[in-house]
């Protein structure tokens, strides 16, 4: 999220130019906010013992936001990748080097998020 965001090197190099890398820090940000939420959603289960969801609520929420977090990565990793590669047929410069970087990394969230769907779908499945 940090390095799209910061991904401004004058003219026609700045990624508020470009509705796709709009999106793909959109979705970045929200998938930070939901995984911040998960991971607080855990700490405090782990360190008070209180459950903040019923164990049922838990895993349908999980399930449906990995799912959601899942698509919306997939998603806008694949609508940045053609305007990069049409940047870089003109030359790498810094700017589409930052913006490959950064769908890399997008694509590498989505796998985890991916396994972490599988793994959620399971828990809601033996929770029902």
């Amino acid at each position: 999220m940090i390095l799209m965001a910061s991904n401004n090197h004058g003219d026609s190099e700045i990624f508020d130019n470009y509705q796709e890398y709009r999106y793909l820090l959109a979705v970045s940000t929200f998938t930070n906010l939901y995984t911040g939420g998960q991971v607080y959603r855990q700490i405090h289960e782990l360190s008070t013992g209180n459950n903040i969801f019923r164990p049922t609520m838990a895993a349908v929420i999980d399930f449906l936001g990995d799912q959601v977090i899942t698509y919306l990565l997939i998603s806008s990793a694949s609508t940045a990748i053609p305007l990069t590669d049409r940047m870089r047929e003109g030359g790498d410069t810094v700017f589409t080097d930052s913006a490959s970087l950064t769908i890399i990394l997008s694509f590498f969230s989505f796998i985890f998020l991916a396994l972490s769907a599988i793994i959620s779908g399971y828990k809601l499945s033996s929770h029902t």
